[in-house]
């Protein structure tokens, strides 16, 4: 056998060879994935949950917890004393209005993260300045304030306007109407979450829309209000009361409701 012929079989034994160990590896050969189809992204359960909406906007839809419909503070309890009635005023079956001196006003339910409607309005006699003129304020958890002011051509501190996180986040704008109309504030809170051994884990947030503007959006809420000093977490705490502030003002309110989420 000459030298070519050597190598040729040389070269076919070779190839031989590699095409058996390729036909008995253990690599399994490579697979196309399956084409993906519409139904393999579609989620059918558990089924969303139906809410009715109120019939118009500000209406509370068919989860909501009634604090104040225009015809009792049932849901309410002095906060000097939460075994006794709230101590505001309610006028025509309508609103309520603060009893300068009484003291704040705390719901009987205690609640965490929520979405709360509530309607306001400065008295119908402008009186006073800047902090002086319509001032209360919702307390969630009874400790983060958002502000209640009539800062309708009102100039006062920006973080302390209407719409702000007093003392913490000015408002994105001064949405406020004149004090002869009614305010809405429609919120949604999320309550701040502690570790078990009592430690921070996350901070509250908040977006408000004030008369259906954008005021608070997803803001952190950088602890405890304070007048004086600035906000902390100084411990831990779960759901609580919502609290509406005596400022000194008749400040009036109405049509209050909340969903627990």
């Amino acid at each position: 056998m000459n030298s070519k012929l050597s190598l040729v079989c040389a070269l076919a034994c070779l190839f031989s060879i590699q095409l058996s160990a390729q036909k008995h590896s253990s690599t399994p050969p490579e697979v196309s994935p399956m084409p993906m189809k519409p139904q393999m992204t579609e989620i059918w359960e558990p089924e969303v949950p139906v809410v009715t909406p109120g019939e118009k906007l500000g209406d509370a839809p068919s989860d909501a917890i009634i604090l104040f419909d225009g015809s009792n503070l049932d849901q309410w309890v002095s906060q000097k004393d939460n075994t006794k009635p709230a101590p505001w005023k309610i006028v025509d079956n309508d609103y309520f209005e603060v009893v300068p001196g009484t003291g704040g006003i705390s719901t009987k339910m205690k609640f965490g993260d929520c979405q709360l409607h509530i309607e306001f309005s400065a008295p119908d006699k402008v009186e006073g300045e800047s902090q002086g003129r319509g001032n209360s304020g919702v307390f969630l958890q009874n400790r983060y304030e958002l502000q209640i002011l009539d800062s309708y051509n009102n100039r006062t501190y920006r973080n302390g306007q209407a719409g702000s996180i007093y003392k913490d986040h000015a408002p994105l704008v001064n949405a406020m109407r004149s004090p002869l109309e009614w305010n809405t504030y429609d919120i949604i809170y999320r309550a701040p979450r502690f570790k078990k051994d009592g430690r921070l884990d996350s901070k509250a947030t908040i977006t408000v829309l004030h008369n259906g503007v954008l005021v608070q959006n997803h803001s952190v809420i950088n602890g405890n209000t304070y007048y004086i000093g600035l906000h902390n977490y100084p411990s831990a705490h779960g759901d609580d009361v919502i609290s509406l502030q005596d400022h000194g003002n008749k400040t009036q309110f109405r049509n209050i409701w909340l969903r627990k989420l």
